[in-house]
């Protein structure tokens, strides 16, 4: 196999195993929700010890890149790419960190009643995941027009998160007694608000990689 294929070959590697990755990420964030609003404290257990996959995956990342640069010695857009893989990879990384918190909290919160509106929580975690997934469809097929469409979601994501915040905090003045409650479920909206802040790092790494130039998507 000569230089370029070996190359390619290695580097198609890496991607896949940053999808891997990523949909382990993905989907143990979604997960993490579903233990919450079932108070399922062993499910929560589940998501914390499977992180220790997550982070395996991303390290893996890190090294084969590092090795890809050293042996190949790639060519700058080569070497744009591989950057941009190892940055988009801490951040599923980060991602998965997010379900591991909210777990935390799942477990802190335990049998007792939810007393706050959690539908909001819920509808949250179904646009944020949306998110997720198309930033990773758009990443993966290097779309610059799907990644730009991201910031529009972040800005949807914000809006929920600040109403989700002002419901809890009314709640917690009608019920003071619930305080800590109250605060584990903004800890949780915040984790799912920063996933989407995730997303939107990875839609500007998508037009780093494509044009060459740092872009702010969320100003």
């Amino acid at each position: 196999m000569v230089g370029r294929e070996k190359f390619n070959a290695e580097l198609h590697q890496v991607q896949n195993l940053m999808l891997e990755l990523s949909n382990m990420a993905i989907n143990t964030l979604n997960e993490s929700i579903d233990y919450l609003l079932a108070s399922d404290i062993e499910g929560a257990l589940t998501v914390i010890n499977n992180d220790i996959h997550i982070n395996r995956m991303d390290e893996e990342i890190n090294d084969r890149v590092i090795l890809l640069i050293a042996k190949q010695q790639p060519v700058a857009t080569d070497l744009r790419r591989l950057m941009v893989l190892i940055k988009a990879a801490s951040d599923m990384e980060r991602i998965g960190d997010y379900a591991v918190n909210i777990a935390k909290e799942t477990i802190r919160i335990g049998k007792d009643e939810h007393i706050a509106p959690i539908h909001l929580l819920d509808e949250m975690r179904v646009k944020t995941i949306a998110m997720l997934k198309q930033i990773l469809d758009a990443f993966m097929n290097e779309d610059i027009e799907e990644a730009k469409k991201i910031a529009k979601l972040d800005d949807e994501i914000d809006a929920m998160y600040g109403h989700a915040i002002k419901t809890l905090l009314s709640v917690g003045v009608e019920q003071p007694a619930q305080l800590s409650q109250i605060t584990q479920l903004s800890f949780v909206c915040r984790y799912l608000e920063r996933s989407a802040d995730h997303a939107t790092n990875m839609a500007e790494r998508v037009l780093f990689l494509l044009k060459g130039k740092h872009y702010e998507l969320n100003n």
